[in-house]
């Protein structure tokens, strides 16, 4: 008991100072606003021209923007701290306070490329205590299929990141080869620095984007239209609207007609480290068990042994990473679900009866050759989108 409380109080005294810090910022945000209108009290005795210019700027500038609800200011601030449920949101009674996340920073050796073998296996090693009450239980604990970290069940639901509809599906999958992701990789918006994701929240003000409200496909197109004209000042081409529709058909497949607005956080995170950080930087954001994934199916794809497989085996591999939740595919030979391809030697992968040994060799001579490096380049940003548990694909790959 004496650990949780002294966990506990750290995490609290922690959330504290974010609030202090975020308070103290949007102080100094208000106040050359209210300097300007303290000063344009005092200043009423102008001219006829001078009242008349103040008026036209005004009418430029607009009406005046009502005060943001507590509701909605709440809702960016979870965006901004990377919280998905607020203790206000449920009873407190026998819950623990959720983190405030701290986010990621960008180090000087980020853009070099790092060394990731192919022959160099690597251990995967657990934590052995809860992440949460850092308590040892054996077999009851759940662990992460991304990272090392592990939790138990009845934590997780104190902690507010547990309900009743996703508790049978973490009990299911967490000790399977599909796996279930904790609650710091399950949300890619926490790849985000802090820089970052205030560009990311400016360019969601910029479009009228709520918070929390699920998008339908013209709210989806319209966003992404307006977006394309911020960038490049013209109208986006046919082409890109199309594939925008494909990437909403892709994060809505349970085809509900709208988009959940945690698929599209996810979503327009992973798009946006793909546009500011090179690929060796998000090589750097690959955790062991990727790495370890990764390798199983390159060394799948390259049946002969030679380090190479085929473009199209490349591009098949992207979309493979996310399958999930097909009971089917735990009985093939060489499989790693949703984080990695099938073999193309699996039964899962044959496809109109014919036989895929019978295809390979012709299609490596025909397209390029890629190596272990550039298979991890081409994929990386594959594997990370991936990561969510939701059913829906965050990133879509091109055909």
């Amino acid at each position: 008991m004496g650990v949780l409380m002294s966990r506990r109080q750290t995490v609290e005294r922690v959330q504290k100072v974010s609030l202090a810090v975020s308070a103290f910022k949007d102080g100094l945000r208000e106040q050359p606003s209210t300097r300007r209108r303290a000063e344009a009290g005092t200043a009423r005795q102008g001219t006829l021209e001078q009242e008349v210019q103040e008026g036209e700027e005004e009418a430029l500038a607009g009406p005046s923007q009502p005060e943001e609800s507590s509701a909605s200011k709440a809702a960016w601030e979870r965006l901004r701290d990377g919280r998905g449920v607020e203790p206000e949101e449920f009873e407190r009674a026998n819950r623990f306070t959720p983190p405030a996340f701290i986010r990621p920073k960008r180090e000087l050796h980020d853009d070099e490329a790092p060394d990731i073998s192919l022959e160099q296996r690597e251990q995967i090693v657990n934590d052995e205590m809860c992440e949460i009450c850092e308590v040892w239980t054996a077999e009851s604990l759940f662990p992460c299929r991304i990272c090392h970290r592990v939790y138990h069940d009845g934590c997780l639901r104190r902690m507010g990141y547990l309900q009743k509809d996703s508790a049978v599906e973490v009990t299911e999958t967490a000790h399977t080869e599909t796996g279930w992701s904790c609650y710091y990789c399950d949300n890619l918006n926490l790849l985000l620095t802090e820089e970052e994701m205030y560009s990311l929240m400016e360019t969601l003000r910029n479009c009228k984007i709520i918070p929390g409200v699920c998008l339908t496909l013209d709210d989806f197109l319209h966003y992404k239209h307006q977006v394309h004209k911020q960038q490049f000042e013209r109208t986006m081409p046919e082409a890109q609207e199309e594939q925008a529709a494909l990437q909403f058909n892709a994060l809505d497949p349970d085809k509900k007609g709208h988009i959940e607005w945690q698929d599209f956080l996810s979503h327009e995170s992973i798009q946006l480290l793909q546009k500011i950080r090179p690929q060796n930087a998000l090589l750097r954001l690959l955790t062991p068990k990727e790495r370890e994934r990764a390798r199983t199916a390159f060394l799948a794809l390259d049946q002969d042994n030679d380090g190479f497989i085929g473009e199209a085996e490349c591009r098949q591999a992207r979309h493979t990473w996310f399958r999930k939740h097909q009971k089917e595919m735990l009985s093939c030979n060489v499989s790693i679900s949703h984080v990695g391809p099938i073999s193309e030697g699996s039964p899962a992968s044959s496809r109109n009866g014919k036989s895929p040994e019978k295809i390979l060799p012709a299609t490596k001579q025909e397209e390029t050759s890629i190596d272990w490096p550039g298979f991890l380049r081409e994929n990386v940003a594959y594997i990370l989108a991936a990561r969510p548990n939701s059913a829906a694909l965050h990133l879509q790959p091109l055909a």
